[in-house]
């Protein structure tokens, strides 16, 4: 039975369940410890690194010092996209990435980081912590030994930057462009060749020609990476990353081995972190922005039609997964809490930012 198969069947007819009853009756761990946290991040990388180590630094100060985590950047144990293996094997106890790296695994971890034309950070938040989103997180977590929670936030990520405008749908044909998860895999339905290269390998990449064009986060950390010393064309809007969450996940036999106050406090120290990276890149991203265009940057939109195409193919992908039983209640229960959420958030919150807009000016 391949992994996907097993997934299905397991996480809904109860197979996860009888795993995790095994591990219900967990003998404490007695003492201070130490929990080693693999990353996808490079060591110092703007804003995602930080919500590691900020996650981190909470668990070790809401402890008392008895939980202290040791992290290890991309390349220092395992590389960027090993993390999910390493802990889910034992080999690591954490990884802090974007779940949406592990589409391979299952496609349902897409929507815990972002699926085109998905949620917005906050629409995202109230799924999790007020629909079924964590329900969901923790099923897919029983059947790959992982007990996960959202532990970040980059609010909605830009367009990314290209060598050249981008004016049809047919100018992304042959284009080689980096673009991780679902969003990557519609850019590939547009015929671009998608590559899925670790944040700290970008840059490199693009400036040799590997790459035509990147997008990686948005104005505050692409300061940072340095794009704007390769091209000046930066589009501002995508379609694939509208509010991307972060995750740290536990080995689940050594999250339920940690007393309730330990797993208590890695929970809340996840929620904090969530609000505490979302603030930083969006407090960031103004003045960035600002900063790249008096640099020369140039600001683009993607035209409507190029809009019409990201949304077939993005249609596309996400249909193609919807014989997976576990995915398709997914996506359904996603879709209705972005629905209801969006109906209010539209009718009040948007409305006033456009008059607040007009009449401040």
């Amino acid at each position: 039975m391949d992994r996907r198969s097993f997934l299905t069947k397991a996480a809904i007819g109860g197979t996860a369940a009888a795993a995790a009853s095994t591990l219900a009756a967990p003998a404490y761990a007695q003492g201070n410890r130490t929990l080693t946290m693999v990353t996808s991040w490079g060591r110092g990388l703007a804003g995602v690194f930080d919500a590691a180590q900020h996650v981190a630094d909470q668990i070790t100060a809401m402890s008392d010092g008895s939980l202290t985590i040791e992290i290890k950047a991309a390349g220092e144990l395992v590389g960027a996209f090993e993390v999910f293996d390493a802990v889910s094997s034992g080999q690591a106890d954490m990884y802090h990435a974007a779940d949406y790296y592990f589409v391979g695994q299952h496609p349902g971890f897409a929507f815990y980081t972002s699926v085109p034309f998905g949620m917005t950070a906050q629409e995202l938040q109230n799924w999790y912590l007020h629909g079924d989103g964590r329900k969901y997180h923790d099923q897919l977590g029983e059947v790959f030994n992982l007990k996960s929670f959202l532990a970040g936030n980059t609010g909605a990520q830009a367009g990314g930057w290209f060598a050249k405008e981008m004016n049809s749908p047919e100018d992304f044909n042959g284009l080689k462009f980096r673009m991780p998860g679902l969003g990557g895999q519609a850019l590939g339905k547009l015929g671009a060749s998608v590559q899925n290269l670790p944040g700290s390998e970008v840059y490199q990449a693009l400036a040799s020609g590997a790459l035509d064009g990147t997008e990686w986060i948005g104005p505050w950390a692409d300061e940072v990476a340095g794009f704007q010393e390769i091209t000046k064309i930066y589009y501002t809007a995508g379609f694939h990353e509208p509010g991307a969450g972060l995750s740290l996940a536990t080995n689940l036999e050594v999250f339920n081995e940690l007393s309730p106050a330990h797993q208590a406090i890695i929970e809340n120290a996840s929620a904090a972190t969530h609000q505490w990276s979302l603030a930083q890149f969006l407090n960031n991203n103004g003045a960035a922005l600002q900063r790249l265009v008096s640099e020369g940057v140039q600001l683009r939109e993607f035209n409507d039609g190029i809009w019409d195409a990201f949304g077939a193919a993005s249609a596309e992908v996400l249909d193609g997964y919807m014989e997976d039983a576990l995915f398709a209640e997914i996506r359904e229960n996603y879709n209705a809490s972005m629905k209801a959420s969006s109906g209010w958030i539209s009718t009040s919150e948007s409305a006033y930012r456009t008059q607040r807009d007009r009449v401040l000016g």
